[in-house]
């Protein structure tokens, strides 16, 4: 019994020390990545204060026999956040083409007219002529949604985004995504630490998704929400709101708090949506099976042959830049009125 106690004792003791390291550690490695990634001009300067930030402090939290270094050690921590959280977005770099151009809508009743509409021609990933439009919708001809999952590989994380479907004119993407500059790619770990403004893409699909599908090779699939049109316009007024306060406010994008999915379902819920999070909702290249479980898409076939049905690729290559793009990608689907 004396040594069970003593077992106990000193895993009790182990769990204890693996929590206040961990309460350590992730600040700290917080805080160096912050100082790496901050809007010091000079990597050579931030790489250097960020060495001798993380140097420091674990002398200090680890070696240091002096109680006050410990203080030193949290207050240059505190210093950090309130330079971090002082870093401000903008709407005013030298812009990727993609990104160029932040959308706006003028909302006149039932009329929309939207701004910044991108409609690229592309002859390659990164070769395309650009052409940005206005178009205006009718807010009462909104009739579906549509659920667009794109991977970059295959896997747990991918991109995702929707298309609203009128009755009267093409369906209109509306993408969430980072607004790089010239120059930059995305890169996960930097989108936690104020390295990307935010902008919603707005589009025709024959840009949205065929850059996708047809010249980055994302394996793609689309899927019919089973959303009411009045559900949907409330989702679309929403988006256009936000579109509207990012145009004149400017936001950082974050991977887990202000990224593609989360704000779909942010909105969703905003607009009458009832559930709670999952951590498909961060994990979102498994998120077709969320909806499918929670009957937000069609049930009647199994969900592996729904999915294996649902890949657009294909199609959307065959159908490439043609006028009927969007009706080409939707005919073959099951879960699309035909």
């Amino acid at each position: 019994m004396g040594s069970l106690r003593r077992l106990l004792s000193g895993s009790v003791r182990w769990l204890i020390a693996a929590i206040v390291f961990l309460c350590l550690a992730v600040p700290l490695l917080w805080a160096t990545l912050a100082i790496y990634y901050s809007n010091l001009p000079w990597i050579e300067l931030r790489i250097g204060l960020a060495a001798a930030f993380a140097a420091f402090a674990i002398w200090a939290l680890w070696f240091s026999r002096q109680r006050r270094m410990s203080f030193v050690a949290a207050g240059l921590f505190l210093g950090v956040v309130v330079w971090w959280l002082a870093i401000p977005p903008s709407n005013h770099r030298n812009w990727r083409p993609e990104v160029a151009v932040m959308p706006r809508a003028v909302i006149d009743g039932d009329r929309v007219r939207l701004t910044g509409v991108r409609n690229f021609d592309y002859r390659s990933r990164n070769d395309f002529t650009v052409r940005y439009e206005e178009r205006e919708i009718l807010l009462s001809h909104l009739v579906a949604l549509d659920f667009y999952i794109s991977y970059f590989a295959e896997g747990p994380v991918a991109h995702t985004f929707v298309s609203f479907i009128f009755d009267n004119a093409p369906p209109l993407s509306i993408s969430i995504e980072t607004r790089p500059e010239v120059g930059e790619g995305f890169a996960p770990i930097a989108s936690l630490f104020k390295q990307f403004e935010l902008i919603y893409v707005v589009g025709d699909e024959r840009d949205i998704v065929r850059v996708r599908t047809n010249y980055r090779g994302e394996p793609s699939y689309l899927y019919r929400l089973n959303t009411s049109a009045e559900d949907a316009r409330r989702l679309l007024l929403v988006y256009l709101a936000r579109i509207n306060e990012l145009a004149d406010h400017p936001e950082f994008y974050h991977l887990l708090t202000n990224s593609c999915t989360i704000n779909i379902i942010r909105y969703a819920n905003a607009a009458g949506r009832v559930g709670r999070l999952d951590i498909r909702h961060i994990l979102n290249g498994l998120i077709d099976g969320y909806l499918y479980l929670s009957g937000r898409i069609d049930t009647a076939l199994p969900f592996g042959e729904l999915r294996r049905r649902s890949l657009i690729n294909e199609t959307a290559r065959a159908a490439d830049g043609a006028a009927d793009f969007s009706d080409r990608i939707r005919a073959p689907l099951p879960t699309m009125p035909h």
